[in-house]
């Protein structure tokens, strides 16, 4: 009796994990959503990612008041920063925080038509691939696809968002000095590359930010293609 129970078990567990493989397999196959569906919903979820999170970066203080991406000096200057608060020259400290900021929001507002692009070149298979992915995984995608382009487009906007106010030399002066002290960890003394990383990482934080949010919240899932599609990761 007991070799019988084992052997319906054995053939209920294969059985049942061959169905799920090919479940897993077969997913944008099966029930009564295509392959062209749910490539178009993964295009429509960043599309609604860089269009509502996107775009508020490239408003006056996008950077500057979002705490998920603000930029700040790099870790071994905060002594900068702050003591030039403890002086009481807190809005002196907070004008050169902005001047960072505000060229990463002049910048950012060159990054849709790279995104745009982007989105359009999504297959099906990667598609499959981010659906099935972490909750990340299509921003990583628009990451991988973007990436290079994005900073080629920034980082002359940020230069000359710089050189106007002259930021670039003071800064390269100041990182300069503070690099020949001795047992100090040396910083990059390119502001214009220091703040076009910063930015491109803002960007992608936003865009995780909505994915992570039509992924794990039915409410955010505006159309009935986004339900359909996101759906079957549930």
């Amino acid at each position: 009796m007991i070799r019988k129970f084992l052997a319906v078990f054995l053939v209920f567990n294969l059985t049942a994990c061959a169905e799920l493989q090919q479940v897993v397999s077969q997913l944008p196959q099966s029930g009564t959503i295509g392959n062209t569906e749910i490539a178009s919903g993964l295009r429509q979820a960043l599309d609604l990612g860089i269009d509502k999170q996107v775009t508020k970066l490239t408003q006056t203080d996008g950077f500057f008041k979002n705490d998920l991406v603000k930029i700040l000096l790099p870790e071994e200057l905060t002594k900068v920063d702050k003591a030039l608060r403890d002086i009481g020259l807190s809005n002196l400290a907070d004008e050169g925080l902005k001047v960072l900021n505000r060229a990463a929001e002049d910048a950012v507002k060159e990054s849709t038509p790279i995104f745009i692009d982007a989105v359009k070149s999504i297959t099906f298979d990667d598609a499959k691939n981010i659906l099935l992915g972490d909750n990340d995984a299509a921003t990583q995608f628009l990451t991988s696809k973007t990436q290079d382009a994005l900073y080629a487009k920034f980082n002359p906007v940020i230069k000359n968002s710089f050189s106007k106010v002259g930021a670039d030399e003071i800064w390269t002066n100041l990182i300069n000095k503070y690099n020949s002290i001795p047992f100090t960890n040396n910083v990059n003394p390119d502001l214009t590359d220091y703040v076009t990383g910063e930015a491109l990482k803002g960007v992608f934080t936003m865009i995780a930010v909505e994915e992570k949010d039509i992924r794990t919240k039915v409410s955010s899932r505006t159309t009935d293609l986004l339900q359909k599609v996101f759906a079957l990761q549930d």
